[in-house]
C-alpha cells in the first residue's frame, strides 16, 4: 500500500462535516467506525468517547486545509507538524500480497501505529499521510472546494494543479453557475444599451421640437 494512500484519512475526516450548510455525519459511534473504511480491526477500538475525539482532530485537520488554502505554507506545515508530534507512527514493511507463482511477498510500506484510542491511531494515520502529501507534491495540492457553498477538503493530484473542486458535482454546478451569472449580466448590459439608446432618440427628438 503506498504511503500517498493514507492522506484519504484525513480528507475523509475533514469532509464529515459541512460547516457553511451545518452539517455533520459524525454524531456517533458507527459513523466514526465508517471513516476507517477497509481497515476493520482499527475500527473495531472505537468507543463512543471517540467522537468528542475525533471532532476534535478534525478541526485541527481542517485548519492545515484553510492555511493552505490561503496560501499560507508556514501555518499549514506548523499545523501538521503539531500533529505529527502528538500523534507518532513507525514505518513497517508488510508483505500480504504475492508477485509471483513462487509466493514471494509483495512487500509494501504500512505506517503502524500505537494508540492508546481509535483516535490516536487514525490522527496518526491521517496527519502522516497528509504530510507525504504535502511534502511529495507541495501545501498548493491541499485544497478546499470553491463551489459555494460547499467547503470540502481535496487533495489536487492533476499534472498541471488545475484543481478547484471536491467532485465532479461541484465542478459542474459552479460552471452551470457561472455560465448563468454571464447571461444575466450580458441580458442587463443588452437592457442597460436598449435604455441609453431610447433616451438619447428622445433627447434628439426633443432638441429639434
Amino acid at each position: 500500500m503506498e504511503l500517498a494512500y493514507y492522506s484519504d484519512y484525513a480528507v475523509r475526516l475533514v469532509n464529515s462535516e459541512e460547516p457553511v450548510r451545518g452539517k455533520d455525519s459524525l454524531t456517533s459511534v458507527e459513523a466514526v467506525r465508517d471513516l476507517f473504511g477497509v481497515n476493520a480491526s482499527a475500527a473495531r477500538r472505537a468507543t463512543d468517547a471517540d467522537v468528542t475525539r475525533f471532532r476534535s482532530v478534525r478541526g485541527r485537520l481542517r485548519s492545515v486545509f484553510e492555511a493552505a488554502d490561503t496560501g499560507d505554507e508556514t501555518l499549514a506545515v506548523d499545523l501538521l507538524n503539531s500533529l505529527l508530534l502528538e500523534f507518532p507512527v513507525s514505518p513497517q514493511i508488510s508483505g500480504h500480497d504475492h508477485r509471483d507463482e513462487d509466493d514471494r511477498p509483495l512487500w509494501h510500506m504500512h505506517l503502524a501505529d500505537h494508540p492508546s484510542n481509535a483516535t490516536a491511531g487514525y490522527a496518526a494515520i491521517a496527519a502522516m499521510g497528509l504530510a507525504f502529501h504535502l511534502t511529495e507534491y507541495g501545501v498548493d495540492r491541499l485544497g478546499l472546494c470553491q463551489a459555494a457553498p460547499c467547503r470540502n477538503a481535496y487533495l489536487d493530484t492533476s499534472t498541471n494543479r488545475s484543481r478547484r473542486y471536491c467532485s465532479d458535482r461541484c465542478a459542474t454546478r459552479a460552471n452551470v453557475a457561472a455560465y448563468r451569472a454571464r447571461k444575466r449580466l450580458e441580458a442587463d448590459r443588452s437592457a442597460g444599451s436598449g435604455l441609453t439608446a431610447e433616451t438619447a432618440q428622445r433627447s434628439s427628438v426633443s432638441g429639434r421640437r
